[in-house]
């Protein structure tokens, strides 16, 4: 079975899949401290817990934005694993054209994210990621990644907000009862959650615009089944695209046709 592993910011997702089928997926926190023997005691528990271990793991792929936890995770696979993980990355086999001014800058989840997205909705098609920052793609009718827009993401608009004004405190982030308020915590909420819709609903009709045609609007990442019910723009809420990008790529890289000339950043 296949291991696929998307490392960001602020959660780790993992899914374990048997051929395309998912049979399970977990969440952990990323951690910087962490060593190679805690994330392999804590991935143990999480296959464990669904009736697998170390041995059912017959390959990993890999995509990390941390750059200071993707050592720590490689002496995890070839310690407990015995696996070299397929990590998204230069020099890898993706089936898509990168079309950035330097596609070494393209992050390894934005990648995995755009590959799954064309391969289940088709093109043209923007990816909307609601984590750590929230990050818009555009993938053409052909297929082609070209680019988008990084803007911040919710956690840390509403951290910023608690930093820099003195009587607001951190809030849950939940759908509040109306957009106007009347307790401070719900005023804070409103305003960070329906503000993000409006910064979604301008940025995908502007990408819109400039595809020339009615792209499909995924909303993936942490944040993604708060907002992206709320958003007139989504068309489908998919959490764990990177998971079945990651998938993809491992496939297209287990091939013969990996000894081709690689198209990735």
């Amino acid at each position: 079975m296949l291991l696929a592993v998307e490392v960001g910011n602020t959660l780790i997702k993992l899914a374990l899949y048997r051929g395309d089928a998912r049979v399970a997926h977990w969440y952990a926190e990323t951690d910087r401290e962490r060593t190679a023997d805690e994330y392999a005691m804590l991935w143990g528990q999480f296959l464990a817990f669904s009736g697998f271990g170390f041995a059912d793991v017959s390959g990993i792929a890999m995509a990390c934005v941390v750059p200071s936890v993707t050592e720590t995770l490689r002496r995890l696979c070839q310690q407990y694993f015995n696996q070299t993980p397929l990590e998204v990355g230069p020099g890898i086999r993706t089936g898509m054209r990168i079309l950035y001014d330097n596609p070494r800058e393209v992050g390894a989840d934005r990648l995995a994210a755009a590959v799954a997205a064309y391969a289940r909705y088709g093109g043209p098609v923007i990816v909307v990621a609601l984590g750590t920052a929230t990050v818009f793609t555009a993938v053409s009718k052909d297929g082609d990644f070209l680019g988008g827009a990084i803007a911040p993401g919710i956690g840390i608009s509403v951290e910023a907000l608690v930093q820099h004004a003195a009587q607001l405190r951190k809030v849950e982030l939940v759908r509040p009862p109306r957009v106007i308020a009347r307790d401070t915590v719900a005023a804070m909420q409103a305003g960070v959650l329906y503000g993000v819709i409006g910064q979604i609903e301008e940025i995908v009709g502007r990408m819109r615009r400039e595809l020339g045609d009615r792209a499909a609007v995924i909303a993936t990442g942490g944040f993604a089944e708060l907002v992206g019910g709320e958003c007139r723009c989504v068309d489908h809420v998919d959490p764990l695209l990177g998971l079945e990008g990651l998938r993809i790529l491992y496939e297209r890289n287990s091939t013969p046709e990996a000894a081709r000339p690689q198209d990735s950043p």
